[in-house]
């Protein structure tokens, strides 16, 4: 709305300047060709025609055409159908041509018609009204005829010009300061108008990173109807998350017992406990994907490489027999957008799934820019053979089916994964030639 409200104001001022200069600039050429005009009547007021020549007083009334070269100037010319001379024949001129070389005027309005255009004089333009008359003179026979002559009133440009170029410079001086107070006032009036728009924004990005609950601050009439659903929103999303958090913690707690009876007596056989034992890592993987908080429309922004450094020092000292080197590549700006629990829950199965599979080597790299967020896991083990790789994100495959070092754990993160948008993708590292892990997220999401 600025950019477009600047556009207007520049694009329209310029306009009026524009419209203004053309008008005065035309208010001031009818101005001056009314006064040459009168000056036409001054001039033709002391003219006397005798014997077919034209008569004029030695000084005239306005002392500019007295004065060589002043700038203002008179000539008198036979006009068409002047029987005595031809046409354009120089009957008369002013003191002030004295030392100014005149051309020929090719101006000759019909008689009682006037003319007004521009001349040039010596490579500079002049102004030039012509206005012709018929005065009578005694023929050959003594009889009066019509003698009809051509008035020219030449004045220099350059007053005119100077008068235009202060007009201008004054008039563009005062536009420019008028659209710069514009723009300012444009500014400063959309940006309180769209004040609490913008707290709104930051309100709502309080929100994503978890900073607080709901929208508090007072907003207009116009927006209460919007930050009150949003508020009723975010709670009963809450409300109802807890709800179901708690109703599955009580369902948890409900089969474990009953399980727990069961797998404690001495007399089921061993099949039986497997299958108890499945049952068991089936609950413990559905509640940990029903729990996951992908869904969640916001997200507290979680710090990668803190997280990453607790879960490398706790699998340092579980592992200790096998001396594993841990390498981390992560930005220091790296974060993920969501749940810590479901971030724990993710890299800490696949970090325990490559200090299992690894020979002494364990490589993590996170990587994070506009469009996604990229974090690797390598491992120097022996790797997942292809076949495998595709076993794994076949719906219904069991989770203890896989390899030693790369079963357990996968489906949990192969969901929460999911939950957040993202992919799971396996590979062969180049850098240690074992399994590589690739969690990638929409940057924008998580």
């Amino acid at each position: 709305m600025l950019a477009s409200a600047s556009i207007i104001v520049l694009v329209l001022l310029p306009a009026i300047g524009i419209v203004l200069t053309k008008s005065f600039e035309n208010r001031l050429v009818n101005a001056l060709e009314k006064e040459l005009s009168a000056y036409s009547y001054s001039i033709l007021a002391v003219t006397e025609v005798e014997n077919n020549a034209v008569y004029m007083p030695e000084q005239l009334t306005e002392n500019l055409f007295n004065v060589s070269g002043s700038g203002l100037y008179s000539v008198i010319t036979a006009a068409k159908n002047n029987v005595f001379h031809n046409k354009n024949y120089v009957l008369w001129q002013s003191n002030s041509l004295l030392t100014v070389e005149l051309p020929i005027i090719e101006s000759s309005p019909k008689v009682g018609e006037s003319k007004f255009s521009t001349l040039m004089i010596n490579e500079q333009a002049h102004f030039i009204y012509s206005f012709s008359v018929s005065f009578t003179s005694n023929g050959d026979d003594s009889e009066l005829v019509d003698f009809p002559v051509t008035l020219h009133l030449i004045k220099d440009k350059n007053e005119f010009n100077d008068a235009i170029d202060q007009f201008t410079q004054s008039l563009w001086l005062w536009l420019f300061l008028l659209m710069s107070f514009i723009a300012f006032m444009q500014w400063f009036w959309l940006r309180w108008m769209f004040k609490p728009l913008q707290q709104l924004k930051e309100e709502v990005h309080e929100i994503e990173q978890g900073n607080i609950s709901s929208l508090e601050k007072e907003y207009p009439t116009e927006l209460h109807p919007l930050t009150k659903q949003v508020n009723l929103l975010l709670k009963t999303e809450q409300n109802q998350r807890t709800r179901y958090r708690n109703a599955l913690s009580d369902l948890a707690h409900s089969l474990k017992t009953p399980l727990a009876v069961i797998q404690s007596h001495d007399d089921i056989t061993h099949s039986t406990k497997e299958q108890l034992d499945i049952i068991n890592n089936m609950i413990e993987h559905q509640l940990k994907r029903a729990q996951s908080a992908g869904e969640v429309s916001w997200h507290k922004a979680i710090t990668i490489n803190a997280v990453l450094q607790k879960l490398i020092s706790t699998l340092s000292k579980i592992y200790a027999d096998k001396n594993i080197t841990f390498k981390l590549d992560c930005q220091s700006s790296a974060s993920f957008r969501g749940d810590e629990s479901d971030l724990l829950e993710m890299l800490g199965n696949l970090l325990d799934n490559a200090c299992k599979a690894c020979n002494s080597s364990v490589a993590v790299s996170v990587k994070r820019d506009t469009l996604k967020l990229s974090i690797n896991i390598e491992d120097d083990g022996k790797g997942i053979d292809t076949e495998l790789r595709e076993q794994i994100f076949k719906r219904g495959v069991r989770i203890d089916s896989y390899q030693q070092g790369h079963g357990i754990g996968l489906a949990i993160v192969r969901d929460l994964v999911s939950s957040y948008q993202g992919q799971l993708l396996i590979s062969t590292s180049e850098k240690l030639s074992g399994a590589k892990f690739i969690l990638q997220f929409d940057s924008q999401k998580a």
